[in-house]
């Protein structure tokens, strides 16, 4: 079993990486993909995609991260859409249900002034959740 690497997703989160460039570059190396490279794929998402208007930017990068182990990258013949978004679905599942929405605006309690969550903490639920669904 691996062992987990949710600390190091906030140390990442510490020294500046959005939320998912935090997720997405602490497992990178199991999907085959080099962290700048990541970093650099990732860095519109955080925020929430629009500023907090849209999706979590830890629970995109835990979905960037199951698009790169499950595509076989067949550009004539894309045959692995199926489960990638099998693997995506159910991250995105785990995470409503830790979280209550996948909506950074909801999360962040921008219009409501209700926090559900802090972004420390959707980082390390998006790492659990990967480790769980895409790592195990």
């Amino acid at each position: 079993m691996m062992q987990t690497r949710v600390e190091e997703t906030i140390k990442k989160h510490d020294i500046g990486y959005n939320c998912a460039q935090s997720v997405a570059c602490t497992y990178c190396d199991l999907v085959g993909v080099d962290e700048e490279l990541m970093f650099r794929l990732t860095e519109a998402l955080g925020g929430g995609m629009g500023g907090k208007e849209a999706t979590c930017g830890a629970v995109s990068g835990a979905c960037v991260l199951a698009g790169m182990k499950a595509s076989t990258g067949n550009l004539k013949a894309p045959n692995s859409k199926k489960d990638s978004y099998e693997l995506s679905k159910e991250i995105v599942r785990q995470f409503i249900e830790m979280n209550g929405s996948v909506v950074c605006k909801e999360i962040k309690g921008t219009e409501t002034g209700k926090v559900l969550r802090p972004c420390e903490d959707c980082i390390k639920d998006a790492a659990e959740i990967a480790e769980r669904v895409l790592f195990k």
